[in-house]
Formats: C-alpha cells, structure tokens, sequence
C-alpha cells in the first residue's frame, strides 16, 4: 500500500465520520483590566457535537464516534448515564468586592462537582453507584483525588444547583453535589486537561496555558460543563480563569502583554477551531493603549480575530501617562454581597454567622446552601435573623434540613427575602462532636475544612432563560477536640529506651568474658 491509498483511506474515514457525527468546536479568550491593577483571564473552549449526551444511555451497543469531543469522557458520560456535569478545581481566594462577578460561577477554593443523572442506567446500577463511578473516574481523567468524594461528602440539594441543559422531560433525574475543600490545582491537573482539547496546548490560544505564570496568580481554576442542548445535541465547554498580577510582575506598573502574563506568545493558530478569538475588555475611563491594532472594536471591547492575524502573536495593554499605578480604594458595588464567619473559641460548640448585603433598590430572594461534615451538628432553635439590627424571622420563607446520620454530611438550605437596600445576619449555633483517633488526618492539628456556602439568586433584571447565579463564601476551618498525638511518640521513644538499656546490658552480661589479667611488675607504673 503507498501513500496515496493511505490518503484516500483518510480521506474516506473523515468523510464517513463528517457524516455520522457533525461536530464544530471554538475558543475564546477573555482578558478584563480589574480596578485594583490585577488582569482577569479567562478561556474558554467549547465543543458542539450533533449527538446527543442522552442517546441511547439504554443500551451499550451503539458505538460511540467522536471527531472533536472527547472520546474518554464521552465514555465516562455515558457508561454513568450522566445527562449533566460541572466540574471545577479552584485555587486561592476569588475576591467579590474587588473583582465582581465572575463569568465561571463556581470559584470556590477546592472542587466542586454536582450532576444531574438519569434514574435508569444500562447496567441496572443505582444512582449512588454510578455516581462513585463517576467520581472514581473523573478523578483517574483529571490526577485528582475526586474519588474521596463519597457518602461523607455528597448531598443532594433541593432549590438549587437546577439544570442549566435541555433535559428531557420524559425521564426521571436525579442530582448529586459535593465539596472537596482541601483539593489544590497544580500541573498533574492542567496536563491531562489539555489532552482533552483537539490542539493538545500545541496551537491555538490553549498554547497560553504555561503552568509557571498561571499557577503563581492569585486565583486560578479548570472547569468543565457537559450539558445537552435541543435538537439532539450536547455542549462541552472547558474552561481556565486565572487573576494574573502585572503590578507584582512589573514592580509597580499595570501595563501587560502576552510575555509577561504568560511567559510565551501564540505561534500559530489551532487548525480545526471554527472560531478563535481573543477579547479585551477596554477601560471606560483611562487613557490607554493597546497593540495591535484589533480585528473589530466595539462597546463591548477589542477583538482579535486569530484567523485574519499574523504570527507570533502577543497583544499588550500600557497606560503611557501612568508612572506608578495608584490603586483605588474604592471597590465596584455588587447587586448581592456574602460572607461567613465562625465565632466562639470552644472545641466543642461554635456559632456561625451569615452576613447578606442587598444593595438593589427591591428586595432580592436567596437561596443559602450550607454543606457540613457530619461531626456539625446545627442546632436550628437558635437560629437568629437580624435585618438592620432588627430581628426579623419573617424573611425566611423555606428551610430544609438533612440531619448528619451515618457519616453523611448535613445539608441545610434557606430561602431569605432580603429588603432592599439592607444588612441582614444569620447565626447559630452548632455542636462539634468527639471523634475517635483514628478519624483524624495526620495533620489534625491544622483543623477540619468547612466547604464554602453557595448563595443561589436571580437578579430582577437578568435574561428569563438565564441560569440563576451564584456566589460562594470563603472555606472556614473547625477545630475539633484533638486528642494529644504527641503522648504515644513519647511513651514509644521512653519504652524504646528503656528496652535499649535493659537489653543492651543484660546481652553484655550474658556474651562478656571476665577473666584476670596478670600484668609484669615492670608495667606499673609509679610516681
């Protein structure tokens, strides 16, 4: 066989796969000045695929042909019968006061997983077990430690965490939630999330992704979201957000460009993306400069269209009338603010407090998901509300609470009214209860970690059709009653010596040879 009739088989099995499934894929890249000097990036790389995620989950027969789509996690997809999927592995802290909202919801320190399944499955297992299946899988694709997400973390929740896809309204679904506060991100998590993409981070705006300038910002996170959309047809979007600080890397400027923030510029575009874009969102009131000249400006922004560039490419922005960046006190206003304390210094009670802030001219409903290891128990007779330090127990128009029972998290979720303009607290109290030693992680001494609380809320003036957003508090660490690990290292390294000493000399005793050594007169020596 030559070349050429390798080229036509190629030819003939492209064609063929065109047919079977029609998939298009493009990426995008948001970049976004914030107030206090830093640069939000933001990519985005996004698969449509004409087959639909649920096609046929009830059987196992019908192969599976991707062009574009990943085939491991389209076959993890469907082994699982999983119709929905939204993963994030995030790092650092995503400051709402300074920052805004972010276009990725969930930037919460840690992972988060949740997913909407089918009831039926074509193996016949249950909705728990495809889901451990699931995370068990997950965590093999991504070199994460996505399996400890078990019964001790996972929650199902009732008003929110809703559908953001097309499902069907034939079948029966289910949801699954659950935090892994401790997860990091690092490299063994970006590698294979590259892999994934159709470039593999070779072309395209995926080569920006440099793991040494992107890991040392101050808040980054990997995202992937499978949903199905109408007319038979599913939509991946991989994601990777990052808050990059030029100020810190130019010693006192906010000018930036593509080696700066991302150590390498774009040497040639990705071949099969449809669409690659580059946005940089201008500011409104600075004066500014910015190169190359872009494709399209708007007032939304400049667009780089990669098709109608040139290579290398690197875009910069620079205020030339700025010596040394000033940066501003004051913090853009957000509709909805959040946060979480613990209070009280007691191992074995503690008190937590939710602080609301609605700074809308009409009142605002939130929904406050609170997830907690089995060892809180929340003690709801002592919740309090207080709206401009007066109470008001009549802002909360639904409760529902899952107690902590066999190792299972608890799940608390309030619906709140919150007036406008106004602060409002939540507190309570809770319990912390007594586990045995064995329990404790090696590091016990740190604490436990307490996932972040999601605050669920739809804007009165946001789209009918658009999901509701979602903000999270700050992850808080409980000190639980520990016992003292240092007493049996002490009792080990005293008993150890002991035993030494003991030994040591009763083995001298047994195997030395007393015996009388006559010496010469001559060797004594006298004064």
């Amino acid at each position: 066989m030559n070349l050429r009739h390798i080229h036509l088989l190629l030819t003939l099995h492209v064609c063929f796969s065109n047919a079977a499934t029609s998939e298009s894929y493009e990426e995008t890249l948001q970049l976004t000045p914030l107030p206090d000097g830093k640069v939000s990036a933001r990519f985005a790389f996004k698969t449509l695929a004409s087959t639909n995620i649920e096609e046929n989950q009830d059987s196992d027969d019908r192969p599976q042909h991707y062009k574009l789509f990943p085939l491991a996690l389209g076959q993890l997809l469907r082994a699982q019968s999983i119709s929905e999927l939204h993963l994030s592995l995030n790092a650092g802290k995503w400051d709402y006061d300074k920052w805004g909202y972010p276009i990725d919801q969930s930037v919460a320190s840690g992972a988060e997983l949740w997913v909407w399944m089918s009831e039926s499955s074509s193996n016949g297992t249950s909705v728990d077990q495809r889901w451990k299946d699931l995370s068990n899988g997950l965590a093999g694709l991504f070199c994460a430690s996505l399996g400890a997400l078990d019964e001790t973390r996972t929650t199902k929740p009732q008003w929110a965490f809703g559908p953001e896809g097309d499902l069907l309204s034939s079948r029966s679904y289910h949801l699954r939630h659950a935090f892994l506060p401790s997860e990091s991100v690092c490299t063994e998590n970006l590698t294979p999330f590259l892999k994934l993409l159709p470039c593999k981070g070779k072309s395209g705006l995926s080569s920006l992704l440099n793991p040494h300038p992107l890991f040392g910002s101050n808040w980054h996170g990997i995202g992937v979201h499978v949903r199905p959309l109408a007319h038979e047809s599913m939509e991946l979007t991989m994601t990777f957000g990052a808050v990059l600080d030029p100020v810190r890397l130019s010693r006192g400027k906010r000018d930036w460009n593509f080696d700066d923030i991302f150590g390498r510029p774009i040497g040639r575009a990705c071949p099969v993306a449809s669409r690659s874009l580059i946005k940089v969102v201008l500011p409104a009131h600075a004066a500014y400069q910015i190169a190359p000249e872009p494709t399209t400006v708007d007032k939304d922004g400049a667009t780089y269209d990669l098709t109608m560039l040139s290579f290398p490419l690197t875009i910069g922005m620079s205020w030339p009338q700025e010596e040394r960046f000033q940066h501003s006190i004051a913090s853009p206003s957000n509709p909805l603010s959040a946060r979480r304390i613990i209070t009280g210094g007691s191992q074995s009670r503690g008190d937590i407090l939710f602080h609301f802030i609605n700074n809308q001219n009409v009142s605002q409903d939130v929904v406050c998901v609170e997830t907690a290891p089995w060892f809180v128990n929340y003690f709801l007779n002592t919740r309090r509300v207080v709206v401009n330090g007066i109470d008001r127990e009549d802002i909360i128009l639904e409760t529902a609470y899952t107690l902590p029972r066999n190792h299972q998290p608890s799940l608390l979720e309030t619906v709140l009214r919150l007036p406008a303009h106004s602060v409002t607290e939540m507190s309570m109290s809770f319990l912390k209860s007594f586990i045995a030693y064995t329990q404790h992680p090696p590091d016990a001494e740190r604490g436990w970690d307490l996932p972040a609380a999601a605050i669920s809320f739809t804007l009165t003036d946001s789209h009918p059709q658009e999901p509701a957003r979602r903000l999270y508090t700050r992850n808080l660490l409980i000190d639980l009653p520990t016992p003292d690990f240092s007493m049996p290292y002490n009792v080990i390294i005293m008993s150890s010596t002991v035993i030494a000493l003991f030994f040591g000399s009763v083995f001298n005793l047994l195997t030395r040879r007393f015996v009388w050594v006559k010496t010469r007169a001559t060797d004594i020596v006298r004064d």
